[in-house]
């Protein structure tokens, strides 16, 4: 059983969306690409939350 649990562990990806959005504050090494990644990163979560919203409120209007 503990290992179907660790399998459904998110504490790691919601620490990952956290760091994101946030500025380096050093822990972690920085680089050019790194940086461009994190940018597409929070493109994609912004555009990702934005499609989530129309698709509620779409089902919601019906």
């Amino acid at each position: 059983m503990s290992n179907m649990k660790r399998y459904f562990e998110l504490g790691e990806a919601f620490r990952y969306f956290g760091r994101v959005f946030r500025k380096n504050d050093g822990t972690h090494p920085d680089s050019f690409n790194l940086r461009t990644m994190h940018w597409i990163n929070r493109i994609s979560i912004v555009m990702f939350l934005i499609c989530l919203i129309v698709m509620i409120v779409r089902a919601l209007m019906r």
